[in-house]
């Protein structure tokens, strides 16, 4: 098989289109011949050396995919060679081949084509996970999303508005705000002139992207009982915390991943998976909740991908398509 391989690590022009030997499946997993991947933020951070894959995960990038089935592991039960799937990943995705955990799989939601499905199973695990499973928003609540432009952002904007949610989101510019708003959006914040405490007011739950930068003016918005969930360290990794404040307000700050959690186990990639089936893939079939892709490009040349997102030129997901 051909594979997208980190000559080093370092910029977009590290990135080589190589051949590389074929998967096998262990026990409990599938081979995909992979059709498409989606370009996420974790993987220019594993470019660049900062974000390795873990122990047993395929080496190379790409954190989902969609593809065919082309071969079972031992055990596998509930899919059969030819079926058409997304499938969320530890690794791998840049490839023509991948193998998976067959627990990750998903069938392709009604609707939504097989090139396009690539762009979904990480921002639909990430957002439900942590949005609905962990600080459990519900109708008539508020969600901030920062970064509500991005892949994450534009999912999170949706599901938020299918379970009743007011929406309000950051961006950089007014257009950016603009696209958020056609998805649902009901108060635009331009992180570059506005201040999010002030325009929001007080949210219920916080979906954060920037880690140390935006920590004290996120516990500053979060409403009484709130919970601020951080998923990115695009900000910083260290910050200053007045405890004080969040006890006042009983509220709860929360890092968390889906990259490095186990596949079984109450809150493992299983049962995330399983859970955005039941409840995430009958909002995309009756047209709630909507992919978002920005543009495909060739997975050989998924350093332009790369470029183009690290530019800040993506709204939504970017797709590489497999030859």
């Amino acid at each position: 098989m051909r594979a997208i391989t980190v000559r080093e690590p370092g910029g977009p022009d590290v990135l080589e289109w190589t051949e590389v030997p074929d998967p096998e499946p262990g026990p409990g997993e599938v081979v995909l011949e992979v059709a498409a991947s989606a370009v996420n933020r974790a993987d220019l951070l594993q470019r660049q050396g900062f974000y390795p894959p873990p122990q047993g995960a395929p080496a190379f990038i790409g954190l989902e995919c969609s593809g065919t089935v082309a071969a079972l592991g031992e055990g596998v039960t509930g899919w059969r060679v030819g079926d058409q799937v997304c499938a969320l990943l530890a690794g791998g995705g840049y490839a023509t081949r991948v193998v998976v955990p067959a627990a990750q799989l998903l069938p392709l939601p009604e609707g939504v084509d097989l090139v396009t499905a690539a762009s979904l199973p990480e921002v639909a695990c990430t957002v439900w996970s942590n949005v609905v499973m962990l600080a459990g928003l519900r109708a008539g609540q508020t969600l901030l999303v920062h970064g509500g432009a991005g892949g994450v952002g534009t999912h999170a904007i949706q599901v938020g508005k299918a379970l009743g949610a007011r929406v309000a989101v950051t961006a950089g510019s007014a257009e950016r705000l603009a696209r958020c708003a056609e998805l649902g959006a009901d108060v635009l914040v331009n992180y570059r002139e506005q201040d999010f405490v002030a325009e929001v007011g007080a949210a219920d739950v916080v979906l954060d992207n920037m880690g140390a930068a935006y920590l004290d003016r996120n516990v500053d918005v979060l409403a009484p009982d709130g919970h601020l969930v951080v998923i990115g360290m695009q900000g910083g990794v260290k910050g200053e915390l007045n405890i004080g404040k969040l006890l006042a307000k009983r509220a709860s700050i929360t890092g968390t991943g889906l990259r490095f959690r186990p596949v079984d186990g109450p809150s493992g990639k299983g049962a995330i998976v399983a859970a955005v089936r039941e409840h995430v893939w009958p909002m995309i079939a009756d047209g709630r909740v909507k992919p978002v892709v920005h543009g495909t490009v060739p997975m050989e040349r998924a350093a332009d991908a790369h470029r183009a997102l690290e530019d800040g030129e993506v709204f939504g997901k970017l797709i590489l398509t497999a030859p």
